[in-house]
């Protein structure tokens, strides 16, 4: 029945049943049938619910919803009963919106199934998302200031790990852009254990065929186990000359460097870097064509059919967030 409100290409019907859940939760007495105050004792304002709470919180999330108050779909004054099913267009969908409002009658604002409810109902909001077609915004020119709060942005977003991954990318793939090397960056997919697909790390820069350096791209603290641990399976079975570790600031301890330089005085090259500031210096480096060549790119990765449509949405917000130059 879910599936069904949520196929109807009548928006208004799914976004008045979380007004609905929204209404009973906050108060058992009112009559979730009677959105207009003027209905009787138990009626609730359901436009100004919508226009307050429910449309502005679709519309920030970047969730497909109507333009305008959900009502405006039915007849004025309208109570959500089988009377208002001849001035529908979608009555199989108006069906499975009365037979959901039944089941949400029954429910008490204590009882935990209508909190269950509004979070499934929600998961069914953010899984529209992700079906619909997110077309990225863009910047024909960007000033080294707007890349670097891009950056920030982008950085301090949750990710489970993938903005930070395709920044460095984005960066290295502008250095080989900016000075013509005959670099290939490889990198492997987010959560995919190295090991496993036979990689040096997640990004690993080849030239010729040889490994230049491999790395890690971490939002973890890395200690010297790590260090260790990536030292025994990574940089010896794949002789790696040089491995790079991209942090965040402050997240590698004293023991981790100390470790690292012992493998140093073997002829062992780890190193650490702070994401942040390396991005920082290294546009500053390349120039206005390194800079296109960086924004570029990363549109390009944030754009591929794998990456979750909250990421693309969040690249959205933060172009829209730029300073523009006056």
């Amino acid at each position: 029945m879910c599936s069904r409100l949520f196929d109807s290409r009548t928006q208004a019907f799914r976004e008045v049943l979380l007004g609905c859940v929204l209404a009973r939760l906050l108060n058992g007495a009112i009559d979730i049938r009677r959105p207009y105050v003027k209905q009787g004792p138990g009626a609730f304002n359901g436009r100004t619910l919508d226009e307050k709470v429910i449309n502005p919180f679709l519309q920030e999330k970047r969730i497909p919803c109507s333009r305008g108050p959900c009502l405006s779909v039915f007849r004025r004054s309208v109570r959500f009963d089988e009377s208002a099913r001849g001035g529908v267009r979608d009555q199989h969908g108006y069906d499975a919106l009365l037979t959901l409002l039944r089941h949400v009658e029954g429910l008490a604002p204590h009882d935990p199934a209508l909190r269950s409810l509004l979070l499934y109902r929600l998961r069914a909001f953010a899984e529209l998302r992700e079906r619909s077609r997110v077309s990225l915004a863009d910047l024909h020119r960007t000033s080294l200031e707007q890349l670097d709060q891009l950056a920030d942005g982008l950085l301090a977003t949750p990710s489970g790990g993938r903005f930070p991954v395709l920044l460095v990318v984005a960066t290295l793939e502008a250095i080989r852009a900016r000075f013509e090397l005959d670099w290939t960056i490889e990198c492997q997919g987010i959560n995919v254990a190295d090991s496993t697909s036979g990689a040096g790390g997640d990004i690993v820069v080849r030239s010729a065929g040889t490994i230049q350096f491999a790395a890690e791209v971490t939002e973890r603290q890395v200690d010297s186990s790590r260090v260790v641990a990536t030292f025994n399976t990574k940089v010896l079975p794949a002789v790696i000359e040089e491995y790079l570790f991209f942090v965040p600031h402050g997240k590698v301890d004293t023991d981790a460097r100390r470790q690292a330089r012992q493998y140093f005085a073997q002829g062992h090259e780890i190193n650490f870097l702070e994401i942040r500031e390396w991005i920082r210096f290294v546009l500053g480096t390349l120039g206005v064509r390194g800079r296109n060549a960086f924004r570029q790119t990363l549109r390009r990765l944030i754009d591929a059919p794998d990456v979750p449509t909250s990421l693309k949405l969040a690249w959205n917000e933060q172009i829209s967030k730029l300073p523009l130059a006056t």
